[in-house]
């Protein structure tokens, strides 16, 4: 979105925001304080962040429950939420919702009247302020006074969601949060849901994935929290965080089709298509996503992803900075700078953009991934080593620390034997688990295994299909001897991700090993082409290696 028309869409929306804004409903009225007291007080406070948390959750009850509340409640909803979309610069979803409100508004019977309420307005200043100082301490690295300034939010606002994320965040223990909300989860009704909320984002911020998931998708398939497009998110995130990457898109498509102006996320989803070799999907939500808004770094990174993937990584390192310049929190434009300035061969900078992704999401592994890639690329194999131990440590021995671990052992021929047994019990964990697998083939490969390896691939591939797995299954196949077999799963690979460049290579490398006979007869027809595409083919050893240095860090072998 360019400059101009932003500021049409910004003022167009303040005038939609008048005719959308009424008094909200007194508290009496309705019968004591409910829980959109809490949301108005929380607006009135300018804590933005709960107020889209909170007002997305309520919505989506609303739509699965129209009798939850009344047409005057669900339409403060609307306009509290389209405020916070507002505030966060997202104009686009802002214009929607409050077009919703004006509807709902519409529908409103005459005889409702509505009165001024006076709210819980005395604290309502301090609570904004104490969210500010909380926000500000904990990017400061202050632990402490974050953890107090969060907590007298929740004392005053005992619904703000973001004030809670972010003591769960700081590795404050779930049940304890959760003690601080049990007066009004019991005296406001409907919010049977919220310690079960709690306790899902407690395993999140732990690296409990496994939990986390099982918890998320319990509250969301079993309440009236159903088709929330941000438990859907979350749900997307934690897969990608597992190494689910089918479920993971599975997710974000869901989510996208409920609120097709959702950009949170997007930068995930769009290194996932990327990943894939979907660089045309990828290519289309960027310019969607700008289409959107250009003030976040979601649009950015998806674009960045795009060039990276096209090997244009000098670009692809201009996209990630600009997103980190308008969100320096944003871990995936971190680790996307981080991944370009490495195939440029600017490892030491690149290890400073990986250590500040792990220090902003701790629980998430590919941060140390890329980490571990800087030191492998500079033959620091001891601190790759250092690393990985620590990560197993942390993180706890899943198919996803074992493999990280092994794969750093698969560099010392001192540890090979270890290498084998962590990727043993990776592969006991999760079968599926394709770094696993492609680790697993390497090893048989160096003991020249070949039929293990095949038997190994089969299985993998038995429920799921990958370029990288059917292109290493062909590898493998060639080395049997088994032609015909290899150049269909190097078509395959190929069909998947038509970038793919082993693919491509294995394929005319058994075309070059033909009969001499075929050969024979095919050589008047290759002295009518030329060389210039033999040539070609010779150039591209240096963007293969490229490929097989970028292909590795996003964990594609």
């Amino acid at each position: 979105m360019d400059p101009g028309g932003a500021a049409i869409l910004e003022s167009s929306l303040r005038s939609v925001y008048r005719l959308a804004l009424v008094p909200p409903l007194p508290a009496a009225w309705l019968g004591g304080m409910n829980v959109i007291d809490h949301v108005r007080d929380m607006a009135a406070a300018g804590l933005h962040s709960n107020v889209r948390l909170l007002s997305s959750l309520l919505l989506t009850m609303s739509n699965n429950n129209p009798e939850l509340f009344s047409p005057s409640q669900k339409y403060q909803l609307l306009v509290y939420h389209a405020d916070s979309l507002f505030h966060d610069k997202e104009y686009r979803n802002a214009v929607s919702k409050y077009t919703m409100a004006l509807q709902q508004k519409k529908a409103l019977s005459k005889t409702s009247k509505v009165r001024p309420s006076t709210g819980n307005s005395a604290s309502t200043p301090q609570s904004q302020i104490n969210m500010m100082l909380a926000n500000l301490y904990k990017k400061a690295g202050q632990e402490r006074p974050s953890v107090t300034s969060y907590k007298e939010v929740l004392r005053q606002c005992p619904l703000a969601l973001d004030a809670i994320l972010g003591l769960l965040s700081l590795s404050v223990k779930g049940a304890e949060v959760a003690s601080m909300t049990m007066n009004v989860i019991q005296t406001v009704p409907n919010l049977d849901w919220l310690s079960v909320w709690i306790k899902a984002y407690a395993f999140v911020h732990t690296g409990d994935n496994s939990r986390a998931i099982n918890t998320i998708c319990s509250l969301e398939k079993k309440s009236l929290l159903r088709d929330n497009v941000d438990l859907l998110g979350s749900l997307a995130d934690l897969y990608f965080r597992a190494g689910d990457n089918k479920n993971s898109v599975l997710k974000f498509e869901q989510a996208q089709m409920l609120d097709p102006y959702l950009i949170k996320g997007m930068d995930v989803y769009g290194y996932l298509l990327a990943r894939e070799g979907r660089l045309e999907d990828v290519e289309n939500l960027g310019c969607r996503l700008f289409n959107i808004s250009d003030q976040h770094a979601e649009p950015w990174v998806v674009s960045g992803c795009h060039s990276f993937y096209s090997k244009r990584y000098s670009r692809a390192l201009y996209l990630g900075a600009k997103a980190i310049q308008l969100n320096s929190n944003s871990v995936q434009a971190l680790l996307l700078k981080g991944a370009a300035l490495r195939n440029m061969g600017r490892v030491q900078e690149a290890i400073i953009h990986f250590r500040e992704a792990i220090r902003l999401a701790p629980c998430r592994l590919d941060c140390y991934e890329g980490l571990i890639e800087c030191y492998l690329a500079s033959n620091s194999i001891r601190e790759a080593m250092v690393m990985a131990n620590n990560v197993y440590k942390t993180l706890g021995a899943n198919a996803q620390t074992l493999t990280l671990l092994a794969t750093v052992c698969l560099e010392d021929p001192v540890t090979q034997e270890k290498a084998k047994t962590l990727l043993d019990k990776a592969l006991t964990q999760r079968p599926d688990y394709i770094k696993a697998v492609v680790k697993k083939a390497e090893l048989l490969s160096r003991e020249q295994k070949y039929e293990d390896g095949i038997a190994l691939l089969r299985n993998a591939l038995a429920n799921q299909s990958d370029c990288v797995l059917h292109r290493i299954l062909g590898d493998f196949l060639v080395a049997v001897n088994e032609y015909q077999e290899a150049m269909d799963q190097y078509s395959i690979a190929l069909s998947l991700d038509p970038n793919d460049q082993k693919s491509l290579e294995g394929m005319q490398k058994m075309e070059k090993e033909e009969s001499p006979t075929d050969a024979t007869q095919e050589e008047d027809v290759d002295d009518m082409e030329g060389s210039g595409e033999e040539g070609d083919l010779e150039g591209s050893d240096s963007e293969a290696a490229q490929w097989a240095d970028q292909e590795q860090w996003f964990g594609m072998q």
